[in-house]
């Protein structure tokens, strides 16, 4: 079992930048999609990316497309989303999960899921 570890929220003005880090440990994740997702207070926890096993496919949800960005780093078994020009609505707790797949309706992960790690962003 891949163990997930998310780091890098915090506070941000809007229009700033975080970088979230997901570290895994257990088993390597260079044979699976991995993918972050988000929780805001009171809603559902919705798709934000996805990135294939090599790297060489990504997916975005059209809410952050052209603002964030996800890679992968396999020799390091981690998984990073860049966020830019963030927005107050991005506001929530982000998690990594491994094994992510698309039913071609909505994405969601049959893995492992990390903790989450809050990001707020002010007005």
């Amino acid at each position: 079992q891949v163990q997930l570890v998310e780091s890098g929220g915090g506070l941000v003005q809007a229009g700033g930048s975080l970088r979230l880090s997901c570290a895994a440990s257990g088993r390597t994740i260079g044979s699976y999609n991995m993918g972050w997702f988000r929780q805001a207070p009171g809603k559902e926890r919705e798709f934000v990316a996805a990135i294939s096993w090599s790297g060489g496919s990504t997916w975005y949800a059209d809410s952050v497309k052209g603002r964030f960005t996800i890679s992968r780093d396999n020799a390091r078994n981690t998984v990073t989303l860049q966020m830019n020009s963030l927005k107050p609505e991005d506001t929530a707790v982000y998690y990594c999960a491994s094994k992510v797949e698309s039913n071609g309706r909505k994405w969601y992960a049959t893995g492992s899921w990390g903790q989450g790690t809050q990001v707020t962003v002010s007005s």
